[in-house]
């Protein structure tokens, strides 16, 4: 029987897949990343500024709680959030709060580098006697039902502009550069090759046989290390496959790592079965890594969420922006 998947957990950027015995598991890289931990290299922002807001209706002190406790929580969402005043050319977020009623309604605008607003979202009511006290515990756990909603419309906001260019990948397949496996052994090397670029090419994306131009690079590496005796007396070897996916600047954009323990030179020869069920599974890995980290997937913000019946004002002088 060929060796199956045991199962799959998933990490930032990334795939982990952990290989024992013969059990067949159909569809182990069936369970999605939360997407709003997942932007692309293009996507907004590079850096997010969440300036100390002024209509916060909130003392000086809770203000600047409430900005450093929302970028806390955005890093923890892999948003690269600052509590800082407004730099030239970075997206920022702004803070401010309404009264409505007996509470207290935080609000969340995401403004571009030129001071346009994408999109306002509504945090959960607070009473408005809390909301004053500038309570600690209680801006933390405004600022912790802010993050996904704010995380969340970055993905959508990278999603319409992805829609609205032609040349995103949204419209075309990624060009993928695969130059091959290297340090199996066996026939390892080229029968894993196969295997992946026949396996791959049924995806949605194309591979070419060149590094220009290429969206990303595969890289396959193939570790074969001495294992325990074993439960009956026969030597193992331990065996690791990585499948590194780097984008178009060099940087990770995933990786999917296969180990497993083999009866010791059971690979010295031919992998046979080994290679294609390796393969076909580090493809399907693959593809899902372009598709997450490249955002193609995700959903374009929702109508009604681009527009802002009153559109925030920019920084004003105490939070400056530094040009």
């Amino acid at each position: 029987m060929p060796r199956r998947f045991l199962q799959q957990s998933t990490l930032p950027l990334g795939l982990l897949v952990l290989l024992a015995g013969c059990i067949d598991v159909p569809h182990p890289f069936s369970k999605p990343d939360k997407t709003a931990q997942q932007l692309a290299a293009q996507a907004p922002p590079a850096r997010l500024d969440i300036p100390t807001p002024t209509t916060a209706l909130l003392p000086e002190a809770g203000a600047q709680a409430w900005a450093k406790m929302v970028s806390e929580q955005l890093l923890q969402q892999t948003i690269p959030a600052m509590p800082q005043a407004v730099r030239k050319g970075d997206w920022w977020l702004q803070l401010r709060a309404e009264v409505r009623g007996d509470t207290v309604v935080p609000l969340y605008t995401i403004m571009t580098p030129k001071n346009t607003p994408r999109t306002t979202q509504e945090g959960t009511p607070v009473p408005a006697q809390a909301w004053s006290s500038g309570d600690p515990a209680m801006l933390n756990a405004v600022a912790l039902d802010a993050a996904p909603r704010i995380a969340a419309a970055l993905t959508g906001i990278q999603a319409d502009d992805m829609e609205k260019d032609p040349h995103s990948l949204k419209h075309r397949p990624a060009r993928v550069y695969f130059p091959g496996v290297v340090g199996a052994p066996g026939d390892g090397n080229i029968s894993l090759a196969q295997a992946f670029t026949s396996f791959f090419r049924k995806t949605p994306d194309t591979l070419q046989n060149s590094a220009d131009n290429a969206d990303f690079t595969v890289k396959a590496h193939v570790t074969l290390t001495d294992g325990p005796a074993g439960t009956t007396g026969h030597p193992q070897q331990h065996i690791e496959i990585v499948w590194q996916v780097l984008d178009k600047t060099g940087k990770e954009a995933g990786a999917a790592t296969q180990l497993h323990d083999i009866d010791a030179h059971s690979l010295d020869h031919f992998w046979g079965d080994v290679a294609v069920v390796a393969a076909q599974e580090a493809a399907a890995a693959v593809d899902q890594i372009l598709d997450r980290y490249s955002g193609r997937g995700n959903a374009p913000l929702a109508e009604k969420s681009k527009t802002d019946s009153t559109p925030p004002t920019p920084p004003t002088p105490t939070t400056p922006q530094k040009q």
